[in-house]
């Protein structure tokens, strides 16, 4: 009896173990403040913190969907599929900052003259109708676009200023990359390469962001001032994402990433806080 008492004890004490557990898991791009957010409560308040970045901003979602997370994150706003999907889940995104997509280039690219595309020179490297950087007055160099995998926040942003919904983006055969970090590699190390990345990676030695060149002719960077105004057309909000209000260790988090202290990790990380956000007054 003592025997089977002991035991009942020790599966009690697992569950609630296993329970205490906040599991996050998403976006590569909200990771960098939130990984470290979650070290600090770790240290600060002894939580017992998981995070993920499996499947990016998409994967964040399915797994809050299916009920193997507290929290996602995203760079992207969840999406009526997401929401017909999982029509039990209260998707609930908190705004915690802004990010904004460039097209960046390896070094080869921006020193032979690449400094700007348009939106049609854009989908035309994407869809490969320009194979050579000198059709857009470059380097004689193959092109070589890494496509984000379809599904992450940074490509979704990318299809919508590209083609206005994602849906429309025409089918390609690209070789696919996954996180920002897996990006910045690939492009850096590559000869005429170009991908998608959330902007604050690009860091002006083996990789740079482009701007955009409007069809009037200005061109628009991705500086702190364009995406707080959202001039920048690929500039995107980052989230934390529960199902319904959050609470508990869950809520604990997510009051920290809103927090001053929280705050200033996003800002550490290239992005913008919230209090650097400027909205219009209707």
């Amino acid at each position: 009896m003592k025997f089977l008492t002991s035991c009942c004890a020790l599966l009690a004490l697992a569950s609630f173990t296993q329970a205490e557990t906040l599991k996050i898991n998403g976006s590569t791009t909200v990771n960098l403040p939130a990984a470290e957010g979650a070290e600090t409560l770790r240290a600060e308040k002894k939580m017992d913190i998981q995070v993920d970045t499996q499947g990016g901003s998409s994967g964040g979602i399915s797994a809050l969907g299916d009920g193997q997370v507290q929290v996602g994150m995203s760079s992207k706003p969840v999406s009526d599929d997401d929401r017909a999907k999982y029509p039990n889940v209260k998707f609930k995104p908190i705004h915690i900052g802004e990010d904004a997509v460039a097209m960046i280039v390896s070094k080869d690219v921006w020193d032979g003259g690449v400094k700007s595309l348009t939106k049609e020179q854009t989908q035309d490297l994407y869809e490969g109708k320009v194979k050579n950087w000198k059709e857009v007055g470059g380097p004689d160099e193959r092109v070589v676009f890494f496509n984000k995998e379809p599904g992450r926040g940074t490509w979704e942003v990318f299809a919508h200023w590209a083609y206005g919904d994602p849906k429309k983006a025409p089918q390609v055969s690209l070789p696919e990359v996954g996180g920002n970090e897996e990006t910045r590699n690939k492009v850096g190390s590559t000869r005429g390469a170009i991908s998608q990345l959330s902007s604050s990676w690009a860091d002006g030695k083996k990789v740079f962001a482009l701007g955009i060149k409007t069809e009037s002719g200005e061109v628009l960077q991705p500086t702190p001032e364009n995406i707080a105004t959202h001039k920048y057309p690929m500039s995107r909000p980052l989230f934390l994402i529960t199902n319904g209000e959050p609470h508990g260790e869950a809520k604990v988090f997510v009051d920290f990433m809103l927090s001053p202290q929280g705050q200033e990790l996003v800002k550490k990380h290239g992005y913008l806080a919230l209090d650097q956000l400027k909205t219009e007054t209707p």
